[in-house]
């Protein structure tokens, strides 16, 4: 697949350009110039890790929602085995807007639900670019009490915009359907653990991302709302998007610090679109980690720093005057 590359990457694109011309270059001619070649190629590298060492949140949020970047059912076709989809809230339809089933991660069963964007056109509208309707959080719940039957640990991997604000979807219970997610996942008697692999947004990612670990890609964001969305709201244009993205501290470092999230994944040099693969190797790595130390501890106490840390969540602490 040709890389997709964002504005502030265009310096990268121009060398990548060259290397490709060089290449079709060199095919059809006597001259060696294959030191050339690996000369761009170096420059590339390290120019891209140094425009990636001093990205902004508004940079970091564009990053997270490249059109290449890993989605869910691309982990769960590279690190997982055996996955077998289920559908269907049992009230009212089924939402490609998020997908599940159980699968075997190293030969152990787990129950795995995500948030799905899709690539092209026709999937993306499919699955409503990712924005689930209230019968998608219900299915996800669903799955998740099905897990907690069978004691089977629950992975997700969040990844949507938010939930999706139409009529239809509020008048079958939008909010309610996300605050029932929160107040089951917080008592579920099998370790959760839920990663943010691109967007995270508002309620819409919360209601499948309360769990006993919570890890963000290094490129993901975690946001109560949208940079756009934000600066809509209190400036009336979302020309100043970049702003607010600084003042919602938005990025993973930042959300690490303030103690909203237990670990910041690695991506590859430039990004998980980069290397789908190396990024499959480092989540499978910290995914055995956590399941490990899990399988390990008492689930009364997951039960218990599981609830102690949501109900952290928005806390804050005024200087003296």
């Amino acid at each position: 697949m040709k890389p997709t590359f964002l504005d502030f990457e265009q310096p990268i694109a121009e060398l990548e350009n060259k290397i490709e011309e060089l290449r079709f270059v060199q095919d059809d001619s006597v001259l060696d110039i294959s030191e050339e070649i690996a000369r761009l190629q170096k420059k590339s590298l390290e120019l891209t890790k140094t425009l990636y060492a001093k990205l902004s949140p508004s940079q970091i949020s564009q990053v997270a929602r490249h059109p290449q970047r890993p989605y869910t059912l691309d982990y769960l076709r590279s690190i997982f085995t055996d996955f077998e989809e289920l559908h269907g809230d049992r009230s009212f339809a089924d939402d490609p807007a998020i997908v599940g089933g159980l699968a075997r991660f190293n030969g152990q069963s787990v129950m795995v639900i995500g948030h799905q964007k899709g690539r092209d056109t026709k999937e993306k509208i499919y699955r409503n670019f990712g924005m689930p309707r209230p019968e998608g959080y219900r299915k996800a719940l669903r799955l998740m009490k099905l897990a907690e039957k069978f004691g089977i640990p629950i992975m997700t991997f969040v990844d949507t915009p938010g939930a999706y604000p139409g009529i239809g979807a509020e008048e079958r219970g939008q909010s309610e359907a996300i605050g029932r997610n929160l107040y089951e996942m917080a008592r579920l008697r099998v370790p959760i653990i839920c990663t943010i692999i691109g967007e995270g947004g508002s309620g819409g990612a919360l209601a499948i991302a309360v769990g006993d670990q919570v890890n963000m890609l290094q490129y993901s964001t975690y946001s109560v709302i949208s940079p756009e969305g934000c600066a809509s709201i209190l400036w009336k244009t979302a020309e100043r998007a970049s702003e607010a993205a600084e003042a919602l501290g938005i990025t993973a470092n930042r959300l690490k610090t303030l103690g909203l999230i237990d670990r910041v994944v690695s991506e590859p040099v430039g990004g998980a679109h980069r290397d789908h693969a190396q990024m499959m190797n480092a989540m499978k790595r910290m995914l055995q980690e956590q399941l490990k130390d899990f399988a390990n501890r008492p689930i009364e106490v997951l039960l218990k720093e599981r609830f102690e840390r949501l109900m952290s969540y928005g806390r804050y602490k005024e200087d003296a005057a």
